[in-house]
């Protein structure tokens, strides 16, 4: 029997996301931000989660996907890292979801207008594919390391 993992999805310009469930902090509607100077574009601000200060991160900049449209908030995919949690700023939620090992394969060579780099595999799924996010590469192009951060909280 193949193995089977849980992944959290999400909806980004129209494609189907998802991450490892076991790493997602929580699911939450949109947060008020505060915008940050100094930090790399995709860092849309900082959001204030129960009194955790979290980095939110845009996932379409981080993808060279165009930008939401005026009046159309983000969703927030909230996930831990070793520094603390980080904010993916999603278009909608998904399920979750259990896919097998049998079902992951490279990204296609024809994947156009998401940067392949941050796509670690794909599964095809009945009628689509699930494109897994390399949470490691977006958190290295967003650069939330401990001094980000603190250039972050000294601007709040």
């Amino acid at each position: 029997m193949a193995n089977s993992e849980q992944f959290c999805t999400f909806f980004l310009d129209g494609h189907f996301f998802g991450i490892p469930v076991q790493r997602v902090q929580e699911v939450i509607r949109y947060q008020e931000m505060t915008p940050v100077p100094l930090v790399p574009d995709v860092v849309r601000g900082l959001i204030n989660l129960r009194g955790q200060i979290v980095t939110a991160v845009d996932l379409r900049s981080c993808l060279g996907l165009p930008e939401r449209r005026a009046g159309e908030l983000p969703m927030n995919v909230v996930i831990r890292t070793d520094d603390g949690a980080v904010s993916f700023l999603v278009d909608e939620i998904g399920d979750v979801i259990a896919v097998t090992d049998e079902a992951h394969e490279k990204p296609p060579e024809n994947l156009q207008g998401i940067s392949r780099s941050m796509i670690h595999g794909v599964y095809k799924l009945s009628g689509r594919l699930l494109l897994e996010l390399d949470i490691a590469r977006v958190l290295s192009v967003a650069d939330t390391s401990e001094p980000a951060r603190e250039i972050a909280n000294a601007a709040l």
